[in-house]
């Protein structure tokens, strides 16, 4: 099976050594997205303002393969603190609308350049 990296100049390049992400047959996994500015390569602010932008590094992902936020089937949200779920949720939600791919949402101690927010994804060609 046809492995190929995905790497997109519309977004923050990667914080470590990976790609943006994989495609594999019809499926892309997309690597954790931070809230980083792409031009500035900065953090947003706040949590809510990390997302959006985490979500705009992810759509510009999905774009470079011809894919909208329709053809994620599994999110990965991360966050630094709980206390942040609501907010985070009502920006998760105007980036699906009335898709609601499967998703799991986890506390960690730390995220990478001191990051509140990070999702990753799986989506379907």
């Amino acid at each position: 099976m046809t492995k190929n990296m995905i790497n997109t100049k519309q977004a923050p390049a990667a914080v470590g050594p990976y790609s943006h992400a994989v495609l594999v047959g019809n499926q892309v996994f997309i690597s954790g997205q931070l809230g980083l500015d792409p031009v500035s390569k900065k953090l947003q602010a706040s949590v809510t303002d990390q997302a959006k932008q985490a979500f705009n590094n992810l759509g510009a992902i999905l774009q470079d393969v011809d894919l909208t936020f329709s053809d994620i089937v599994k999110t990965t949200v991360f966050l630094t603190d709980m206390a942040d779920f609501i907010a985070v949720n009502e920006v998760y939600a105007d980036y699906f609308g009335e898709w609601k791919p499967a998703r799991s949402c986890f506390v960690v101690k730390e995220l990478p350049l001191g990051g509140s927010f990070e999702i990753e994804a799986i989506a379907m060609k």
